[in-house]
């Protein structure tokens, strides 16, 4: 956490939150109710904001729970936005819903992710997807994006590689733009020195699916990406749990029988 002293301006922050999300003061005084002058006061300086300005103006803006603790600090207010680890008692119940979650999602694979795209939890049905993949990508945290991209993880078994990377590099650029989070810019950047200048692959079927090559076969899933939209707390509104499902009969037939010879 960053010290009040070692914050910047509340004005000057606002500001930069406006300008990262292309709007005009116009633009945020019509969407917050609060009158231009008034604004353009508060970002000058001129003006101090009161808590309640700040989190109205950071709905508006759309700013994330934790950077909303630091705008409050450095107007030199408490943070009103609990930022607690994953194992803590406060979050325990949350977390054991959205494990359930995993796990009524079986034969097929689901990913609880933060918002780094770290695994924070998966279920059994992703373990026969890794078969193949180097011991030191899958070393906690592992990075699904890293893993699916790099030569000694999936790549070389993702058969439209070159789609999927692009799907996952245009999700990291808009995630980077929307949170401007260091991690974010630099794994997009990695993303990107993997993409392949060979034009834009078509899309076959309704849905983009990873598809997957395993013995015997291809497996063809489309992914279903859940937010929690209710979360107050920081870490918690990072997560999303990432869902996998069948594009094709043939998949879901391999993750029946798949199912079946494991048993009860």
């Amino acid at each position: 956490m960053i010290s009040t002293a070692e914050q910047r301006p509340v004005g000057p922050l606002l500001r930069q939150w406006r300008e990262r999300r292309r709007y005009s003061q116009q633009e945020l005084s019509d969407r917050s109710d609060i009158s231009t002058r008034h604004v353009s006061r508060v970002e000058t300086g001129k003006a101090h904001p009161t808590a309640e300005m700040i989190i109205r103006l950071a709905d508006h803006l759309e700013v994330p729970l934790r950077d909303r603790n630091q705008l409050l600090l450095a107007a030199g207010y408490a943070p009103r936005y609990q930022d607690q680890q994953l194992d803590s008692a406060g979050v325990s119940v949350v977390m054991d819903g959205l494990r359930r979650l995993l796990d009524a999602h079986l034969p097929y694979p689901a990913l609880l992710l933060d918002d780094h795209w770290d695994v924070v939890d998966s279920n059994a049905g992703v373990d026969p997807l890794l078969a193949g993949c180097a011991p030191e990508l899958l070393e906690p945290p592992i990075n699904v994006i890293r893993l699916s991209v790099h030569p000694d993880g999936l790549a070389p078994r993702i058969v439209n590689f070159d789609r999927w990377t692009a799907h996952l590099h245009h999700q990291l650029v808009a995630r980077a733009e929307r949170t401007h989070d260091p991690r974010l810019e630099e794994l997009a950047v990695e993303v990107e020195s993997r993409l392949r200048p060979a034009g834009r692959p078509v899309i076959t079927g309704p849905v983009l699916a990873l598809e997957l090559a395993v013995d015997g076969g291809v497996l063809r899933l489309f992914s279903v990406s859940s937010r929690l939209t209710t979360a107050a707390d920081a870490t918690l509104e990072g997560l999303h749990l990432e869902t996998f499902v069948p594009a094709d009969e043939e998949t879901r037939r391999r993750f029946a029988l798949a199912a079946t010879d494991a048993g009860p």
